[in-house]
């Protein structure tokens, strides 16, 4: 299909550019700009009059895949037909073969999120060849892209490795423990060392598993006034120094998921000026909540990692706002009803931040009064160099350059919208950010050049 994107105000961080151009679009890349190439003809005339058109964006931290026994429940799936649409709510779908959620890829799409990084999770691990070439073949067209990580243990159990070196041909671009730690520091280092042998990354959030044991908020004054179990910042400081003793052992690059406090990220800002191979990111909900914005144990603010201070959110904001770290992800994790129905101590953690995205980070760049395109590079070029990091030829590219991938979105950034529960796309409709009003609203999506997603003014 060919495009012609007319009248938008193009904001491309990667170059700087800020300003009124038309695209054009042709055999989904970005074929040029301004200035209609001779010849062309659009098969399509997309108006963007009033509305920024921007990169799509790339989020580090997304969990896509069904999990039948949580969205459905047990009973609901056994009772469910044999041969069912294995994409239809009720399906019965094995654990050992993904399905991607068609409201979470939808969710994605309404915020303007053309790629997706995917962690294992307990019930996918992604730890077999196999289960890679089976998720990888259910991508479809004209829905994000998918780059899976594959598991760095086996059944994320963290005694024995997995077959990185297998896992990568089969499409894993980086190896992660998804929120599970590894206890044998003797594990961690056989990794390390393979993985720098081979040309690997490992994809780490850091997080002492013992000091984690038990821990559902972090650990302060709040905690102990809420009488809930409390995670010190050491169990972060404490698992980046071994990460980062091991990796001046072996050389091993690494990409740390969603830091949260002000001391994990000076042990990163050291571990940069040392000149180590290492990335990171942080989550939306660390960049704006803090600990007391929990309340009376509401359960939507139940999260990994948990909310903390707000010496760490201010350590965060500053942190991402001169380029420490790199990314601003989602940590999308849908949970179901009766994940946050529970007490506190024994919900589920995890939140709705896919459709969020977009927004979150406008918001922050309004209230800290940081330049548009920069902030906007946090969920673009920003990630995206992290994927190229991995490999030169990822597709993720992030911007809005003549002969990129057209994945973009076209956006209001004058639209403030009430986020309200029932009206978002994913299955889950649990975030910290309900009812709060946020600025900027997706009218279309685009992935290699076809619309993907597109919604009224």
């Amino acid at each position: 299909m060919r495009l012609h994107i007319a009248n938008g105000r193009v904001i491309d961080p990667a170059s700087g550019h800020d300003g009124p151009q038309d695209l054009y679009i042709a055999d989904g890349r970005i074929v040029a700009a301004g200035q209609s190439p001779d010849g062309f003809q659009a098969d399509r005339r997309l108006d963007a009059t009033g509305l920024a058109v921007l990169p799509g964006l790339v989020d580090l931290s997304a969990r896509v895949l069904r999990d039948p026994a949580a969205s459905h429940g047990a009973a609901a799936m056994a009772a469910a037909p044999a041969h069912a649409d294995p994409l239809a709510p009720g399906s019965r779908i094995a654990p050992s073969d993904p399905q991607f959620a068609p409201a979470e890829l939808r969710a994605a799409l309404a915020g303007g999120v053309t790629t997706l990084v995917l962690p294992p999770q307990p019930d996918t691990p992604l730890d077999e060849p196999a289960k890679l070439d089976a998720l990888l073949r259910q991508a479809l067209a004209g829905q994000p892209r998918i780059l899976p990580l594959g598991a760095l243990t086996v059944g994320l159990r963290g005694d024995t490795l997995a077959e990185m070196a297998l896992l990568s041909q089969a499409g894993a671009i980086a190896f992660s423990q998804g929120n599970a730690g590894i206890a044998d520091t003797r594990v961690l280092w056989g990794a390390m060392r393979y993985a720098s042998g081979q040309g690997l990354t490992l994809w780490l959030h850091p997080q002492d598993p013992w000091l984690a044991q038990g821990a559902v908020v972090a650990a302060g004054a709040y905690a102990d006034r809420l009488g809930l179990p409390g995670l010190p910042p050491q169990a972060e400081t404490l698992a980046l120094q071994t990460i980062f003793e091991l990796q001046r052992a072996t050389g091993a690059r690494v990409h740390l998921s969603r830091l949260s406090t002000a001391a994990g990220l000076e042990l990163l800002r050291a571990a940069r000026r040392e000149g180590l191979p290492v990335s990171a990111d942080v989550s939306a909900h660390s960049l704006l909540l803090t600990d007391v914005d929990i309340g009376y144990f509401d359960t939507n603010f139940h999260l990994t990692p948990p909310l903390r201070g707000q010496r760490d959110r201010e350590a965060i904001q500053a942190a991402l706002r001169d380029g420490l770290v790199d990314a601003l992800c989602s940590d999308h994790t849908p949970v179901d009803a009766a994940g946050k129905a529970a007490p506190f101590p024994l919900s589920q953690p995890g939140a709705t931040g896919l459709e969020l995205l977009l927004s979150l980070t406008l918001k922050w760049a309004r209230d800290s009064r940081i330049p548009l395109s920069q902030a906007l590079a946090r969920v673009t070029t920003g990630p995206a160099a992290v994927l190229r990091g991995l490999s030169p030829s990822q597709s993720a590219r992030g911007d809005l350059a003549v002969g990129a991938p057209a994945d973009l979105c076209l956006v209001d950034l004058e639209a403030e919208w009430l986020v309200a529960p029932p009206a978002l796309q994913s299955h889950s409709r649990h975030t910290p950010f309900a009812g709060m009003m946020l600025p900027g609203r997706v009218r279309a999506t685009l992935v290699g050049g076809s619309p993907a997603w597109e919604t009224p003014a």
